[in-house]
């Protein structure tokens, strides 16, 4: 009866250990459906050392692979279609496995029909045959001795693929070679006559295609190789585990529990040759695929192709390392031998005693090559380390401290009305991919410290683990901390009592998993003392100078965009502490900042990071009145205060600084609270300087070279304005309520009761309420004087006019015309201001003064005002209401000019032509400022004083407010 009808017919352990003969070397499939092929050949006529016979094994392989083809096509119908392309499958795969070493095959049948005769002959006869060294083995130590033949037949096959590979690798090289040398031929086609160059071009172009084609398909086949190589070189790392385990785990244990019982007088232990013999072999097919493993790595590192073979080698390599770092520990058996020899008779302990030192010896050669080796390769993986963290360390350089400051950077420029800062998708996505990449080195530095602690061996290889470690770790804290940024700054002119919003971000937060755990964030606002000891590492908890409702928000994850934030939508300052001022400081240029900590863990908690961020620096009011001035402080700040990568000192900024510098912040702010594309021209920059520096020169250059201090900007003096005067008083305000008087601590301009900015600020605010569309279609010229108005208009046709600002009232704005008369030629009306466009726009008031005929320098002025003109009702001039009034309209007049416009109009209409209105002479009054109730007062004409602010508070709050119309004697324009 054939051999594998009776081995299928085996039970329990036989069945067991005839099934492990078969694996990927030789598939039990291939010995099922050609069993009576296998069976008919002279397998045991071939002389496995002869290399002669190597002939006679290719062509039994090539029969076996031509029986397989053809068993393969011969399967039809559904069911053998799955066969037909797995036994192709396993045609192709002998073929690839046995070409180069078909003796190989040749070994493994004949080992598997031996094996498979001895299983069947035991069956039949209930016991196995005395005599038979490996009949008399227990089953496992077949089963032992079986593993090591296939473990042998893999190793073997892995090695002739790495063989292929190699020789695939080095053609390869040899055609990418030709490639350059084809390449370098193009360069010199320059050199040949025209025709000659054509014909030797074309031919090389297509030498060339044809080349790179077989190149590209070739790195392909070789990309393939190594993938199967590694996958190969995996299954049998998982093979030489077990059958460690099985060798040290079951058998070395099981000897040395005899060992401890035959010291109770149980059997002797038994010898350890066997069980050396194993652990040889174990180490001999070890060390061989560490070999293929390494010269694998070397093939890749000599032609590197993308690709996942590079981190395939490197797991493999660390598995082998375990694997051998295990076998070196667990078997110094020989010295718990020599112990036992005492117990022995002279000449029989002589003998054991001469070949225990003799496996000695060998295995402690081994084993101390291996130790070095083992070592060197530490030493070479934490030098990698090393430079990998030097790389690291350089690119989270350039995007912490270049990227993201830059990103700061236009985000407090955009607090001046610079362009928006940009989004942060692009920062984050370079913030993930570095913590990705540090978190995977970290933890194969933590992997490579704990196989040192596994198996220590003597050198420096701890120390430099715990460098790169430390280092890591000082990464990482570094990247986080510095990516929990501020998206959306708080205002930065902050009026308490009222709501304001801010979202904090932490770029690293998606990928290192900090959402699973959501921390919360608090806000908190500080001083800017208090920020400079935080910084300083100083002890500052629960040192606030404030006062924040709803400041406690915890961070959100969204899936859609990866992002972690928290949106603080509702806070509100209710109150808040002023540190002691000195010299001439106001309260609106006292700084302050929202403090945002938090604090998470990454890791399981393996790591712990307590993060905080500033926000840019606030101006704390508590009227509307103080805008202005805290405006100034905070553009000043955001212009000049140039973060550094060391950091801010909070939050220093120059006294002084060029008058170009200025100019550009200036245009920046003007631009954007205008809303206009329209910014300050190169004439207006002038005049802006002539106004600054009380200068006569025309040329912008003059001035470049020019500082302007913050106490020309905003700030100087300290003086008392009231019915009386100006009355010096110390720097240090009284502690009282100057009831109706106002303390100007600005540097005024000349002559002038307000300073540079608040003057500046007039003109954005007036332009941008009611006048915005005159200045983008350039129909005011703005930034001129009375005498440059003059000179502008004196060769122009009469009723030409233009607007300028008004030197004299903040936020006002005149009409200078010329109209030659008896009395002057020159005319210049009182200023209007916000007040006046609220009842009545600038362009109706240009159409009821008819005289205005051209707007400098020679527009119809219809042309250019007609599209703003307020359309006239279209009711008869003797219409009256339900109630019998007449209703009444408002025209612009100015006295002078009355008869002339009443009898150009031919009394048509109905005017209140006596109405107040501002006009040409200089004794009519115009408050600069609305009549409006003292904030400060109640009712009844009290102080209104609650618990949280004394008298000197309220005085201060006072000071900083505009100084009241009626203590102003009124200037000419």
């Amino acid at each position: 009866m054939a051999v594998w009808i009776q081995a299928q017919q085996l039970q329990g352990d036989a069945l067991h250990q005839m099934q492990a003969l078969y694996g990927q070397h030789f598939p039990i499939e291939v010995r099922h459906y050609l069993s009576q092929w296998i069976e008919s050949q002279a397998w045991d006529s071939i002389d496995l050392d002869n290399p002669q016979e190597n002939i006679k094994a290719t062509q039994l392989l090539e029969g076996l692979v031509q029986e397989l083809q053809k068993k393969a096509e011969h399967q039809v119908g559904e069911d053998g279609f799955l066969l037909k392309i797995k036994l192709g499958h396993y045609a192709t795969q002998l073929q690839n496995t046995y070409d180069r070493c078909p003796m190989e095959l040749v070994r493994c049948i004949r080992h598997i029909l031996y094996n498979e005769q001895r299983l069947v002959r035991e069956a039949n006869n209930g016991t196995s045959p005395a005599g038979s060294l490996a009949d008399t083995m227990s089953q496992k130590h077949l089963q032992i001795n079986q593993t090591f033949e296939e473990l042998r037949l893999v190793t073997q096959d892995t090695e002739n693929e790495l063989k292929k590979l190699q020789q695939t690798q080095e053609y390869f090289i040899i055609q990418y070679q030709e490639s350059l040398r084809i390449q370098a031929q193009f360069a010199q086609l320059a050199q040949l006559n025209p025709q000659e160059r054509l014909s030797r071009e074309t031919a090389l172009q297509q030498k060339q295609v044809t080349l790179e084609a077989w190149l590209q398909r070739e790195a392909q086949t070789l990309q393939q190789y190594r993938v199967e190589l590694a996958e190969k070189h995996q299954k049998t790392l998982q093979l030489l585990r077990k059958q460690q385990t099985i060798i040290l785990d079951d058998e070395l244990i099981q000897w040395k529990r005899r060992q401890q019982l035959a010291g109770n007088g149980g059997p002797p232990e038994g010898s350890l040759d066997v069980l050396q013999s194993w652990c040889e072999k174990l180490a001999e097919i070890i060390w061989q695929n560490r070999q293929q493993i390494r010269r694998a790595e070397h093939l890749c590192q000599q032609l590197p192709i993308p690709g996942p073979v590079e981190e395939m080698l490197a797991e493999v390599n660390a598995t082998i390392t375990d694997i051998i770092s295990a076998l070196v520990t667990r078997t110094r058996l020989a010295v718990a031998q020599f112990a036992q020899l005492a117990q022995l008779n002279p000449q029989e302990r002589l003998s054991r005693e001469t070949a225990l030192q003799q496996k000695q010896v060998t295995l402690e050669a081994w084993l101390q090559r291996e130790a070095q080796t083992l070592q060197q390769y530490r030493v070479e993986l934490a030098e990698k380390h090393q430079k990998t963290l030097q790389l690291l360390r350089k690119q989270q350089t350039i995007i912490l401290d270049d990227e993201l400051i830059q990103w700061k950077r236009r985000q407090q420029l955009a607090g001046n009305g610079g362009p928006p800062e940009g989004s942060l998708d692009v920062l984050q996505s370079w913030c993930e991919k570095l913590a990705e990449i540090i978190w995977q080195n970290r933890q194969q530095i933590r992997r490579a410290e704990h196989l040192c602690q596994q198996l220590p061996i003597p050198g420096p290889v701890e120390e430099m683990l715990a460098e790169v470690n430390a280092t890591i770790t000082d990464i990482i804290s570094a990247l986080v901390t510095s990516t929990f940024i501020i998206e959306k700054q708080p205002p930065q002119v902050l009026k308490t009592q009222t709501k304001f919003a801010a979202t904090v971000r932490l770029l690293v937060g998606g990928k290192l998993n900090v959402h699973m755990n959501p921390p919360q964030v608090k806000a908190t606002i500080i001083s800017e003392q208090q920020a400079k000891s935080l910084l300083k590492n100083e002890n500052t908890r629960n040192d606030y100078s404030g006062e924040i409702l709803n400041n406690c928000c915890v961070m959100e994850y969204h899936q859609a965009t990866g992002t972690l934030s928290a949106h603080f939508r509702n806070m509100s300052l209710k109150r808040i502490k002023r540190s002691d001022r000195r010299g001439a400081e106001s309260v609106t240029e006292e700084k302050f900042t929202i403090l945002f900590e938090s604090q998470f863990s990454v890791g399981g908690n393996e790591l712990v990071f307590q993060v905080k961020t500033l926000s840019l620096p606030v101006v704390v009011i508590v009227h509307g009145s103080q805008d202005n001035n805290a405006t100034a402080t905070v553009l000043w700040d955001n212009a000049f205060a140039e973060p550094n990568i060391s950091g801010r000192v909070p939050f220093a900024v120059p006294d002084k600084v060029l008058w170009p510098q200025l100019c550009e912040a200036l245009n920046m702010k003007f631009k954007a609270e205008v809303q206009s594309n329209r910014g300050l021209t190169k004439e207006n920059l002038v005049f802006l300087a002539q106004k600054l520096f009380n200068s006569s020169s025309s040329h912008l250059e003059d001035y470049n070279g020019m500082s302007v201090s913050w106490s020309q900007f905003n700030r100087g003096k300290v003086s008392v304005t009231g019915p009386l005067g100006v009355v010096k008083v110390p720097r240090e305000y009284p502690k009282c309520y100057l009831v109706h008087c106002c303390i100007s601590n600005q540097e005024n301009l000349p002559g002038r009761n307000y300073t540079f900015w608040q003057w500046f600020d007039g003109v954005m605010e007036v332009l941008k309420k009611h006048l915005k569309p005159h200045w983008n279609d350039g129909a005011i010229l703005g930034f001129v004087n009375k005498q440059q108005a003059h000179d502008l208009l004196i060769n122009k046709p009469d009723g030409t006019f233009l607007l300028r600002f008004s030197d004299s009232e903040i936020g006002g704005i005149t009409i200078a015309w010329k109209f030659d008369s008896q009395e002057r030629m020159f005319w210049n009306l009182m200023p209007f201001t916000t007040r006046d466009f609220s009842i009545r726009s600038l362009a109706d008031r240009l159409g009821d003064l008819s005289y205005l005929i051209y707007v400098f320098p020679d527009r119809p002025k219809d042309e250019v005002y007609s599209k703003y003109y307020t359309p006239v009702p279209c009711e008869p001039a003797t219409a009256k209401a339900v109630d019998g009034y007449v209703k009444p309209q408002i025209k612009q007049v100015v006295p002078e000019f009355v008869s002339a416009s009443a009898d150009s109009a031919g009394g048509s209409a109905t005017y209140m032509d006596q109405a107040p209105s501002p006009a040409v002479c200089p004794q009519a009054h115009y408050n600069i400022y609305p009549q409006n109730p003292d904030p400060v007062l109640d009712n009844d004409g009290d102080f209104d004083l609650d618990d949280t602010m004394d008298v000197a508070r309220r005085v201060e709050e006072l000071l900083g407010r505009p100084m009241d119309s009626q203590w102003i004697p009124h200037a000419q324009s």
